[in-house]
């Protein structure tokens, strides 16, 4: 084991730092220190001044920050043990080297990535997907056979002598004077209506505008009256004879 230099202390923003490692990594890179020899001693040290002055670090965070100062404490201890026999082969610090290179391959990955996306972002729009380039004719084997020939160009044929089907929706036709014999039907039962209790049954646009159309028409011909005390209130029909009352 190499003897720890004297490592000056470092002022760094906690924030800035995506995670332990991100730290970890950051101070040992800052420092030129060899990543396969790490001075554990002073590197703790570092570490856990940085993490002690932050006051205001959330606990989830914190936790994972926790969590790596107390793997450094135990790779320091275990360094400070003698080692005897096979563990003197095995290095503490091995298994913590392997997740620094790890993370510090996949942060590269990552913004040699991003840099990608925003040099995209400049040339091409949002969701621009480049066109494909289409297959070359002469590329693509010939696997067919002359009768299979002849037999698609007879179907062809027929198909074009066929007489193409014309197809025809009809609705159901909704007549005025229909609507008209209807609301009349209703106010001969009842003295007054209201126009939403009148079209509920059907709770449909169009029989909604044949019914007020017919209403009107009954108006005019004063076989009923309409009633509507504000604007967007409840349109009440009467009877021609009856009085008005409170709607």
């Amino acid at each position: 084991m190499a003897t720890a230099p004297n490592l000056d202390p470092l002022v760094v923003d906690l924030d800035q730092f995506h995670g332990p490692l991100d730290l970890l990594l950051h101070l040992i890179r800052k420092q030129h220190i060899d990543i396969f020899d790490i001075p554990i001693a002073g590197i703790t040290a570092q570490f856990l001044e940085v993490i002690g002055d932050s006051e205001h670090l959330e606990l989830e965070r914190a936790g994972e920050f926790l969590e790596l100062a107390a793997t450094l404490v135990r790779i320091k201890a275990q360094l400070l043990f003698p080692r005897r026999g096979q563990d003197e082969v095995d290095d503490p610090r091995a298994d913590l080297v392997r997740r620094l290179l790890e993370y510090e391959h996949f942060r590269e990955a990552a913004r040699t990535l991003e840099a990608a996306a925003r040099v995209r972002s400049r040339i091409h729009p949002k969701g621009y997907l480049e066109a494909r380039p289409r297959p070359s004719v002469a590329d693509a084997p010939l696997e067919t056979t002359w009768s299979e020939v002849w037999e698609a160009a007879v179907a062809l044929a027929n198909r074009v002598s066929e007489p193409e089907p014309i197809y025809q929706v009809s609705g159901r036709v909704l007549r005025i004077e229909d609507k008209m014999d209807h609301i009349v039907m209703v106010l001969n039962e009842r003295a007054r209506i209201d126009f939403a209790a009148l079209i509920a049954p059907w709770d449909n646009r169009m029989h909604t505008v044949i019914s007020l159309l017919a209403c009107l028409e009954l108006a005019k011909r004063s076989s009923l009256r309409l009633r509507q005390a504000s604007p967007f209130a409840s349109l009440w029909l009467y009877r021609s004879e009856e009085k008005w009352d409170a709607a």
